[in-house]
């Protein structure tokens, strides 16, 4: 069975989610990145695994279901912290962030029958998710990250390495409030739509 890792920063305000404020307070930020998350590790502990891990910026707080490994982010850049993340697995793993609340047990039930790599393309130009049928962190390391070509650079390295890669569906990063709207409207049962429904209603945005 695969490893599932979520990669994240503890929502603090002032730390997560700074492209929302404004229109949302830093405070209203983070009660946002805090929903995104859990709607996240909610999907996560549902989908079968192997080991289930958060690669935590921060300390875990009481929106850490029971079931998750907890080992810190390493030093370094986006890529360092990623390619270390998979440094700590062993057989199938599958990577995905804390911007994606609205992902589901389906869409994390990565098969490699087929095929060596997962790759989830985000609308912004980036990925969602990563899967490896064997985790080789230099696949990560080096790839240019949060910038719009992100995700083909790290698709076409994945391709150089002689790797068979299936797509999984394009999703949408939240990290504006246009984001934050369009994802909630695509999945309203979601604590974070919950969540920006209440800040919305009080004239947040």
């Amino acid at each position: 069975m695969t490893t599932l890792l979520v990669i994240a920063k503890e929502p603090r305000p002032g730390r997560v989610k700074t492209r929302l404020t404004p229109p949302f307070s830093p405070a209203q930020a983070a009660a946002l990145a805090e929903a995104a998350l859990a709607d996240t590790l909610r999907a996560v502990a549902a989908t079968p695994a192997r080991r289930r891990v958060l690669v935590l910026d921060g300390r875990p707080g009481p929106w850490l279901p029971d079931g998750f490994e907890v080992v810190p982010q390493c030093a370094g850049g986006l890529d360092e912290r990623l390619a270390d993340a998979f440094a700590h697995c062993t057989g199938p793993a599958l990577l995905v962030g804390m911007d994606t609340p609205q992902i589901t047990p389906d869409l994390l039930t990565a098969d490699f029958t087929d095929c060596d790599a997962r790759f989830g393309p985000a609308e912004d130009g980036g990925f969602w998710a990563l899967g490896l049928a064997r985790p080789e962190p230099e696949l990560l390391r080096g790839v240019p990250m949060s910038v719009p070509e992100t995700g083909t650079v790290q698709r076409e390295r994945l391709v150089a390495a002689g790797l068979r890669v299936r797509d999984l569906p394009r999703l949408r990063d939240v990290d504006t409030a246009t984001d934050a709207r369009a994802v909630a409207a695509l999945a309203p049962d979601t604590a974070f739509a919950a969540r920006l429904a209440a800040f919305t209603h009080h004239g947040a945005s």
